[in-house]
Parts: structure tokens; C-alpha cells; sequence
């Protein structure tokens, strides 16, 4: 009996880089260059299965990642904005059979180069009031939405918790907190929809060893960078992943 796994080597030219981002990204830099992950493998692979191969890497990168910030994150935070995420993942649970994934990410790189615009075009002062809770709502929906889809969630949610103007280290513990709930919730629903099959499952266990490597990387940069250039870096990452999804929006 052979081992089902993917074999094709452009595959993993692509996927090992992935996961080491999506790893450096989830627990470092919660926005920006982890989204970039699903895009590079769908190269290789559709998007959906790019998705279900990532599940269990996401999954021990959370765990990971909530390990090194578990005294980090902002509780009242994350309550507000998880069920507005969850309700995007039960949104993106019922749309996946019928929006096609190149839509969705043309519409999550659009939102992110908008935010983009509008960060450079009217920067923030000192005493910016923080962004109305009704748009944390409706981005956090948005990002449990894109999450679902194709795990780009990063971005939407940035949109919102960048503007509060968090240290570093809340910044990534918060959205590791936020994300490992959201990702848990897609099991049972990639289960039904039929994306956890043998094949996506054994790749997976192959790509998996990177996932502590890239999280490790990430947690000392979190800890010691310089709170305006980790800023800098997580505008740079949104901007690549905006033009990236857009441009797939346009496939």
C-alpha cells in the first residue's frame, strides 16, 4: 500500500516556504504574510486543497503560538471580536459550494490595499480616537469569512486592531488567541465539505516539521523588534498580500 501524498516537487518548492511564512507570520506578525500562504501552494494545487493540507499545520502553529503568548493577549478584545468571527466562519461554511475562491480573494486584497490607502493618504495623530466598534464587527466577520475561504483572514482583521495602536507582543498574542479559535471551528465543516481526505492529510504530516521552525523565528522577532519598524513590516506584508490576492482576483 502506498503512502497517499502528493509527490510532485513544484508542489513543495512552493508549500515548504509556505509554511515556514504562514509559521513566522502567525506567531510574529499576525497580519500580512501568512495570507500569502494558500495563494503560493494554490500554484501547485486548487485553492481549497491548498486550504485542507494547511488545517493541521495551522492548528499545531496555534498551539504553538498560544503557548508563547498566553499571558500576552487582550481578553476584552478577543470577546468582542470572536463572534463576529465565528459568524464569518458560518458564512463561509454555507458560500463555499457556490463562491468561487479567485472572487474572494480579489475582494480581501481590495479591502487590504483600501486600508493601505487610506493609513498612508491620513495617518493617524497621537490622539486618533480608536475605529468605531461597528467596523470591528463587520471586519471580524470578514475575516472569519476569508479565514474559512482560504485562510486570509490576517488582513480584514489588521484593518480593525491596527488602529488601537497595541504593543507588539499584544498585537500578535491577541490574533494568535483570535485565530486559534477560528481555525479550530473550520474542522467540522472542512470535514463535511470533504476537503480532509487521505491524500490532503498525508501531505500535511510531511510539511508539518517546518511549522515549529517558522513559529520560533516569529516569537523572537515579536519579542524584540522595535514596536514602529514591526508596524513598518506589517504594512509592507498587508501590501504584498493585497496586490497578490487582487491579482487572483483578476485570474
Amino acid at each position: 500500500m502506498t503512502f497517499p501524498l502528493i509527490t510532485d516537487p513544484f508542489f513543495y518548492a512552493l508549500a515548504i516556504p509556505a509554511v515556514l511564512l504562514m509559521g513566522i507570520s502567525k506567531s510574529g506578525f499576525g497580519a500580512g504574510f501568512g495570507s500569502l500562504a494558500v495563494p503560493m501552494m494554490a500554484l501547485a494545487v486548487t485553492v481549497p486543497q491548498a486550504a485542507a493540507i494547511l488545517m493541521p499545520i495551522l492548528l499545531l502553529i496555534d498551539i504553538l503560538g498560544m503557548a508563547a503568548f498566553r499571558k500576552d493577549f487582550d481578553m476584552r478584545l478577543v470577546k468582542f471580536l470572536l463572534p463576529f468571527g465565528l459568524l464569518g466562519t458560518l458564512v463561509g461554511t454555507l458560500l463555499f459550494s457556490i463562491m468561487q475562491a479567485n472572487i474572494v480573494a480579489g475582494i480581501v486584497g481590495a479591502v487590504t490595499l483600501l486600508f493601505l490607502a487610506q493609513r498612508l493618504a491620513f495617518p493617524p495623530k497621537p490622539d486618533s480616537p480608536p475605529p468605531p466598534r461597528w467596523l470591528g464587527a463587520l471586519l471580524g466577520v470578514t475575516s472569519g469569512f476569508t479565514s474559512f475561504i482560504s485562510h486570509a483572514g490576517g488582513p480584514p482583521l489588521s484593518a480593525y486592531v491596527i488602529p488601537l495602536r497595541l504593543a507588539p507582543v499584544t498585537f500578535t498574542a491577541t490574533m494568535a488567541f483570535f485565530f486559534f479559535v477560528i481555525n479550530l471551528s473550520k474542522w467540522i465543516p472542512y470535514a463535511w465539505l470533504g476537503l480532509l481526505d487521505m491524500r490532503n492529510m498525508a501531505t500535511s504530516v510531511v510539511l508539518l516539521p517546518l511549522a515549529p521552525l517558522g513559529v520560533w523565528v516569529g516569537v523572537r522577532l515579536a519579542r524584540r523588534i522595535d514596536p514602529v519598524l514591526f508596524y513598518r513590516i506589517l504594512y509592507f506584508g498587508m501590501f504584498l498580500t493585497g496586490v497578490k490576492l487582487l491579482w487572483d482576483g483578476f485570474r
